[in-house]
């Protein structure tokens, strides 16, 4: 029989094609460390290039016609384009758009037992300077959050700008206790990591405002193309969470914007709140009503405006003249 969530991944590659982006693997380290990501078509390395060698380049001067550099970084329970797939279309007109799957997810693995955020953000930024991006804004989604917090606090000459949705700077043993008690599960792999059409309906009803319905074979096949490599997913989840002495709050010299779904049942709005006075003064915060933890997914009309909104404010100086 058909899995349908795997039958529509063509038609979804097709969108994303015809935005202009392509799909290459990036060799991280000679060692086995690959990384899946989808780059502007005229950013794809021929053989020779940089994207298969060991050691990234330095950041490559800024061309005048080089777009500004947008990174698209996922959550924990779907690849790249599935995750951002209502927002890549309307990036990629005006800004280079990549899309990486994080190690583990899609195409992407590598065979460290680093299983920590800090290792995802190495690994990425490695991939992006072997690719040629220079500054860019990175887009980091719940888990991709953490990857991207980390990203920016290593790699400040990478990361320019930085908006984050529906996450954390760490995963501290207080918030992981308050959030699974709020939420009423016993650990995060039994919400983020479902065997179950039960528990991939549970994750939905939790992750969203409004309550979507789904045929129970669509759910039985999302488990099957969605939740592969559990054992690593796993252990991805075990290495997130800090106790709460080594939790510091890093001082970040990027602009950051905080978009927030204002009915996240995951990280609510409240600590999206703590968080900004934490970060300072550089950092907003900005709310999407009737919207939950998947605010990109639920409102992607207003999303893509703030968002839009922000990387404009932030790359205005580097977008050639005569294009909007």
């Amino acid at each position: 029989m058909v899995n349908l969530v795997e039958a529509q991944k063509p038609l979804l590659h097709f969108l994303v094609r015809m935005a202009g982006l392509r799909q290459h693997t990036v060799d991280v380290d000679g060692a086995g460390t690959v990384i899946t990501i989808w780059v502007p078509k005229d950013k794809v390395p021929n053989e020779r290039s940089t994207a298969t060698t060991t050691k990234p380049p330095p950041p490559p001067a800024a061309k005048k016609n080089d777009r500004p550099a947008v990174v698209l970084v996922h959550g924990f329970a779907a690849e790249g384009i599935v995750t951002w797939q209502f927002q890549v279309g309307v990036l990629a007109k005006h800004y280079d758009v990549y899309v990486p799957d994080l190690l583990y997810f899609g195409g992407s693995t590598s065979p460290s037992t680093d299983r920590s955020p800090g290792f995802q953000a190495e690994c990425l930024a490695t991939a992006l300077r072997k690719l040629g991006v220079g500054a860019c804004t990175v887009v980091g989604f719940s888990y991709g959050g953490m990857v991207s917090f980390k990203m920016a606090e290593a790699h400040p000459d990478l990361v320019r700008s930085l908006v984050v949705s529906g996450s954390v700077v760490a995963m501290t043993d207080s918030i992981s206790e308050t959030t699974l008690e709020r939420i009423g599960v016993k650990s995060s792999a039994e919400l983020l990591l479902p065997e179950s059409v039960k528990g991939l309906k549970a994750l939905l009803s939790i992750a969203t405002y409004r309550k979507l319905w789904f045929p129970k074979r669509l759910h039985r096949d999302y488990l099957k193309v969605m939740f592969t490599n559990r054992k690593e997913r796993a252990e991805l989840l075990e290495g997130l969470v800090v106790s709460n002495k080594d939790a510091t709050v890093p001082v970040l010299p990027q602009k950051i914007l905080l978009l927030w779904g204002e009915n996240d049942n995951i990280f609510n709005i409240e600590l999206a709140k703590t968080m900004k006075e934490q970060l300072g003064e550089k950092t907003m915060l900005q709310s999407i009503r009737k919207a939950g933890h998947l605010v990109h997914l639920e409102r992607p009309c207003v999303y893509n405006r703030l968002l839009k909104e922000f990387l404009a404010s932030v790359t205005a100086t580097e977008i050639p003249q005569g294009k909007p």
